[in-house]
């Protein structure tokens, strides 16, 4: 299997994820009329596809290390098992914070949801596996913490959230406790004896995430948080352009999930994790330019500008806690 043989590569995998985890949503805003739930469906088989071309391609070539397959087999099934929970406990996070959102809106629920999984995931990938200065390390994660908020009240001010309901935030929490446990949990299937290698932990991840789409994407469509029900058969009314949308997001997305396992395997999990939530700045700069969520409000420059400035240095304290 193919893995960096140095920090430099793995530093440009971690950026790579920050660019499509920030932009593999832009494929929900083309088609207004194509509900989330819907959208998911082909998100969670466009995140299964990459991870087995992943597997069959970078994961069985290359001489490092066990290739795809039989690592597969050779994996104990307690590993297994955590990185397919892994991949379960992400696709109810990702789903209650896109719930959240549409009720209490990006000010509120954005910061909440991401704000505590970067701390609290970070917090527990660091205690999977200790690489890297752990004081220079929590001080980036402060700095994108900040960015966070700051781009939360710049959402405010733009008058782009709606009304913080109580049920909106408690969603939020939720969703952030949940959000900061699956990246441990896929760290630890790959650190402990008979562990899986970045290619079958991110495979059986998306197997995970794909199987329990099933029941949880269901019920949101039976009751959903926002917006009338929805039956398997208005997902196969669905034009053959609206499913490409969702493969194309769940492919994005999962090479970003890919590319930031394998650096975790260089620069220690806590790293590639916080890192990888950079993915809010990249969001961010598609909201400003490309969709111009900013366009009414008023006085938002500096809070942007302080944003961009507080997640570049954020970025620049992680990659340099490896080498601190």
């Amino acid at each position: 299997m193919y893995l960096p043989e140095t920090y430099g590569g793995a530093i440009l995998m971690m950026f790579i994820t920050m660019v499509c985890w920030g932009s593999w949503a832009n494929m929900t805003k083309i088609d207004k009329n194509w509900r989330f739930e819907l959208f998911y469906w082909d998100y969670a088989i466009g995140v299964f596809l990459m991870s087995l071309i992943f597997g069959i391609t970078l994961g069985s070539f290359g001489g490092t290390g066990m290739g795809f397959f039989p690592n597969m087999i050779h994996a104990s099934m307690s590993v297994v098992l955590k990185a397919l929970f892994s991949g379960m406990i992400f696709n109810i996070a990702n789903i209650l914070l896109v719930g959240a959102i549409t009720i209490a809106g990006m000010a509120v629920a954005f910061p909440i949801g991401i704000g505590i999984a970067l701390v609290v995931g970070t917090l527990l990938s660091y205690f999977v596996h200790p690489v890297g200065n752990v004081f220079v390390l929590f001080i980036g994660v402060l700095l994108i913490l900040l960015a966070v908020i700051l781009d939360g009240i710049a959402y405010k001010k733009a008058g782009t959230s709606t009304h913080a309901s109580g049920k909106g935030i408690t969603i939020a929490i939720i969703s952030g406790v949940l959000m900061s446990l699956f990246y441990p949990l896929i760290a630890e299937s790959m650190v402990e004896r008979q562990g899986l290698n970045p290619y079958s932990a991110v495979f059986f991840f998306s197997v995970g995430l794909l199987l329990s789409n099933l029941v949880i994407n269901s019920l949101f469509m039976k009751k959903p948080i926002t917006g009338g029900q929805l039956t398997i058969h208005d997902y196969f009314r669905g034009t053959k352009l609206q499913h490409a949308y969702g493969i194309i997001g769940g492919l994005i997305w999962c090479i970003g999930m890919m590319f930031n396992v394998i650096a975790s395997t260089r620069a220690g999990p806590a790293i590639a994790y916080s890192f990888g939530q950079g993915a809010t700045l990249i969001a961010a700069i598609w909201g400003v330019f490309i969709w111009r969520e900013f366009r009414n409000g008023k006085n938002v420059s500096s809070l942007l500008l302080f944003m961009f400035v507080a997640y570049i240095l954020g970025l620049l304290a992680i990659g340099i806690s490896k080498v601190s």
